[in-house]
C-alpha cells in the first residue's frame, strides 16, 4: 500500500478539448477552477415573482392561487460533521449561490466572508414545512417550483410552461429561455463517455453511475447514468440548462478533494440547451475530468465485479471515500472513514503540514494522478487500492492499524523505503496485504488489456508471485481471498490456511511456496 509521500456533446455540445467543452457564449466560459460570480439576478421562481406572472398572464384570478412549495436556503455547517448530517438528510447541496451571474463556471467556489480554512455556504431547495437541523442556517427566498401543469382550487387550469417563461421574462432573465422550447419543456437527456485507447478498439464507453446534475436558478434535478453512460433527467426545462458531473456514484462510493473538502467532486459541463448534453472524455481533455471519470469507472467495474458470478470476494465498504491529488504520485488505502486509527506522531512525520487535514476530513483511499499519463495507469492504481479495500473490509481496522503503523513507521525511519526491508516488526501484515494487492492488481490488467499478466509488485521483497502461480493452476481469486483471515499474518499462517482451504490444490500450493519462499 504505498501512502502519500509529498503534497504537493450534446445537440450544442462537442467533444472535449482543453478546458472548454462548449463554445463559450457572450460573457459565459468554463473552467475547472473556482466560480467567478457576477451580478445578483432576480429569481423567476420566487413566489411573489411567480404570482406577478400569474397575473401578468390571469389577470382576473387570485394571486394566492400561487402559494410557496420550496425555501432556497444556505446552511453554514461548522464542521465535517454538520455537513455529513446536510448529505444524510438528501439534499443536493452546491457551494455557491445559483441565484448570480455566472461569469466562469468551474469546480468549487468558497465565499469571500467565510475564512478560507472554514466550510463555506452550502446553498439547497428544501420543500415547505423542511424540518431544520441543528445547524446555521439563512432562508434566501420562498419559491414556487412546479414541473407540470396544474389546477387551481376553483379547478382552473394554469398552463405551467408559458407561466415560467412570463416569470423569466418579467425578472429580466428572458435571454435565458431558447426559443425552440417556448411552449414545450423537454427533459434533458444525453450520454457521457470516455476513451480508454488501450481497450475497446478505442471506441468510446459509458462513465457509469455517475449523476449529471442540471439547474437553472433554484431549479434542480439530477439522474445516474446507466452502465453505458446515458443519463435522462425527470424534471423538464425551457430555458438554458448549467450541467455538472457530481462524482458520488449509485454504487456507493463518492470522489472528493477539489482544494476544498466536499463529499463529491463536482465537474462543470456548461451552460447550454435543456434538450440535453453529450460529452466524450478523453485524455486530452481537462485533466481533472479525465482523473475522475477514470477513476469512477475503475471503481464501478470493480464494485461490480465482487459479486458472486464473477470475482466473488468481499467488495469495498459502503460510503467509501476516494480524494485524487494531482501533485502526488502515490496512492493510499489508508481507510479512516471507516475506522482505522492512524499513529499522530508517525502521522505528521510522513505528511508533514498535511496530516492534520487528512486525518479531520478522513479519506479512505487516496490516488495519486501525478505520474498517470493514461488509462489504464490509473485503472491500474485504483484497482490495487481496492483491493487493499476488500481486504479492510474482510480483516477490520485492528489488522488495518497494525499494517499502517508499520508503513509509516518504515517510511520514517528507513529514509524513505515505504515497505521496509521484510525484517521489521509486524512486517508480514504489509506482506501478505501487499502481495494481495499486487496480484490482483495484475490480474485485472491482463482481463483488460489482454498481453501477458504484468508483473507488478514482484521486485519487492514480499512475493505477488505465489498468488499468481496458484491462479495459474486452479486456485481462483475467491480461494485466495477467502483465506484471508485476520490472523493470517505470515507466509506460514497463509500457507496452513491455503492447505485447510484447499486440500486438493496441496502439491501445487506447496510448489508455490517452496519457489518462492
Amino acid at each position: 500500500m504505498c501512502m502519500i509521500a509529498v503534497l504537493s456533446c450534446g445537440k450544442e455540445g462537442v467533444g472535449t478539448s482543453g478546458t472548454d467543452i462548449l463554445p463559450p457564449e457572450q460573457g459565459y466560459s468554463l473552467a475547472h477552477g473556482k466560480i467567478v460570480l457576477g451580478d445578483k439576478l432576480e429569481n423567476p421562481y420566487a413566489t411573489e415573482n411567480v404570482r406577478n406572472a400569474y397575473t401578468a398572464l390571469y389577470p382576473t384570478r387570485s394571486r394566492e392561487d400561487i402559494e410557496t412549495t420550496d425555501l432556497y436556503v444556505r446552511f453554514l455547517p461548522e464542521s465535517r460533521e454538520q455537513l455529513d448530517a446536510l448529505y444524510e438528510l438528501g439534499l443536493e447541496l452546491v457551494d455557491h449561490p445559483v441565484d448570480y451571474e455566472v461569469i466562469t463556471d468551474g469546480d468549487y467556489y468558497h465565499d469571500p466572508s467565510v475564512p478560507e480554512e472554514a466550510i463555506t455556504w452550502q446553498y439547497a431547495v428544501v420543500p415547505r414545512g423542511f424540518v431544520f437541523p441543528d445547524v446555521k442556517y439563512e432562508v434566501l427566498d420562498e419559491c414556487f417550483i412546479a414541473d407540470s401543469d396544474m389546477t387551481t382550487r376553483s379547478g382552473e387550469s394554469i398552463d405551467w410552461s408559458e407561466l415560467e417563461a412570463e416569470a423569466y421574462r418579467i425578472t429580466g432573465n428572458e435571454a435565458m429561455l431558447v426559443p425552440e422550447s417556448r411552449g414545450g419543456k423537454v427533459n434533458p437527456s444525453g450520454r457521457i463517455t470516455i476513451v480508454d485507447e488501450k481497450a475497446n478498439g478505442g471506441k468510446p464507453f459509458g462513465v457509469a453511475g455517475v449523476r449529471v446534475r442540471c439547474n437553472t436558478f433554484v431549479k434542480f434535478s439530477s439522474a445516474y447514468t446507466d452502465r453505458d453512460g446515458y443519463y435522462h433527467i425527470p424534471k423538464k426545462y425551457s430555458s438554458k440548462v448549467r450541467y455538472r458531473l457530481v462524482f458520488k456514484n449509485e454504487k456507493g462510493f463518492a470522489i472528493g478533494f477539489n482544494l476544498i473538502v466536499v463529499q463529491a467532486s463536482t465537474s462543470a459541463l456548461g451552460r447550454t440547451s435543456p434538450d440535453g448534453l453529450s460529452v466524450t472524455i478523453t485524455k486530452d481533455s481537462d485533466r481533472k475530468l479525465f482523473c475522475r471519470s477514470v477513476v469512477n469507472n475503475a471503481v464501478y467495474d470493480y464494485i461490480s465485479r465482487c459479486a458472486e458470478d464473477d470475482m466473488n470476494i468481499t467488495p469495498p465498504p459502503g460510503d467509501l471515500r476516494i480524494w485524487l491529488f494531482s501533485g502526488l504520485s502515490a496512492s493510499s488505502a489508508v481507510m479512516i472513514h471507516h475506522g482505522a486509527v492512524v499513529d499522530g506522531t508517525l502521522f505528521s512525520k510522513f505528511l508533514g503540514a498535511f496530516a492534520p487535514i487528512v486525518k479531520f476530513f478522513a479519506p479512505d483511499i487516496t490516488i495519486g494522478t501525478k505520474d498517470a499519463s493514461d488509462y489504464c495507469d490509473l485503472y491500474s492504481t485504483t484497482c490495487h487500492e481496492l483491493a487493499h479495500a476488500s481486504h479492510f473490509a474482510k480483516v477490520g481496522s485492528g489488522y488495518w492499524n497494525k499494517y499502517i503503523g508499520f508503513i509509516l513507521m518504515s517510511y520514517v525511519t528507513s529514509g524513505g523505503m515505504t515497505y521496509g526491508t521484510g525484517t521489521e516488526k509486524d512486517a508480514g501484515y504489509c506482506e501478505i496485504g501487499e502481495m494481495w494487492a499486487y496480484y490482483l492488481e495484475s490480474r485485472m490488467y491482463k482481463e483488460r488489456y489482454g498481453g501477458i499478466v504484468p508483473s507488478f509488485g514482484t521486485s519487492y521483497w514480499f512475493r505477488p508471485q505465489i498468488f499468481r502461480y496458484l491462479d495459474e493452476r486452479g486456485v481462483s481469486r475467491s480461494q485466495i481471498f477467502r483465506t484471508l483471515d485476520a490472523d493470517v499474518t505470515d507466509l506460514s499462517t497463509l500457507r496452513s490456511r491455503l492447505l485447510s482451504s484447499c486440500p486438493g490444490k496441496s502439491a501445487v500450493i506447496n510448489q508455490a511456496f517452496n519457489r518462492y519462499n
